[in-house]
């Protein structure tokens, strides 16, 4: 889920932004320390929205720079458990699909991947036996959050099925719609 979160913090203005106008030092500072930040409160954190409050600033001893007392706002992206999400399919292998979720790749295992049994072709595909179905690289699809690790914080997993009613590749799910709706049995 996309999240825009107010934070209290501390940034350092270094001393060639002294010319700058505070404000836009300090989004300058903000910017450069959240660029990449991960963590397992916030998320990945996308980029700083605005600056809602600078305090005074304080120059520590041996560094000459100025840190300021700041409130901001801040975008960022934290995968919820049991959340559906859209994505699109990155890469796949003999072990299951990434999928670009966000500013992450997701994993789902093969054995979420489909209620079939799967068979993995050197040319990057993964298909279905009884029901034909096939996933590939570029496939834009529908999966819901089962798992998330922040164990390693620079590299966090994320773990996705796809084996629930409306779940899938954007395809399969409209073509049971259009099933459906032959059947008589859509609302």
């Amino acid at each position: 889920m996309f999240y825009e979160t107010t934070i209290k913090t501390h940034v350092r203005v270094p001393p060639d932004l002294f010319q700058e106008d505070t404000k836009k030092a300090v989004l300058h500072g903000l910017n450069k320390r959240f660029e990449g930040y991960i963590s397992k409160d916030l998320g990945f954190v996308l980029g700083v929205a605005t600056v809602e409050e600078i305090g005074e600033g304080v120059i520590i001893p041996g560094d000459g720079a100025p840190y300021y007392e700041t409130v901001c706002k801040i975008y960022t992206f934290k995968p919820d458990l049991q959340e559906v999400v859209l994505g699109r399919i990155t890469d796949i292998a003999e072990f299951g699909v990434f999928i670009e979720i966000g500013p992450i790749d997701g994993l789902i295992h093969v054995s979420q991947a489909m209620d079939d049994f799967v068979s993995f072709s050197k040319s990057k595909v993964l298909a279905g036996k009884e029901s034909k179905k096939n996933l590939k690289v570029g496939d834009r699809c529908r999966a819901r959050i089962i798992a998330t690790s922040y164990k390693d914080p620079t590299n966090p997993k994320v773990g996705l099925t796809m084996r629930q009613v409306g779940l899938g590749s954007l395809k399969w799910i409209e073509e049971e719609l259009k099933k459906k709706t032959k059947t008589g049995k859509a609302k």
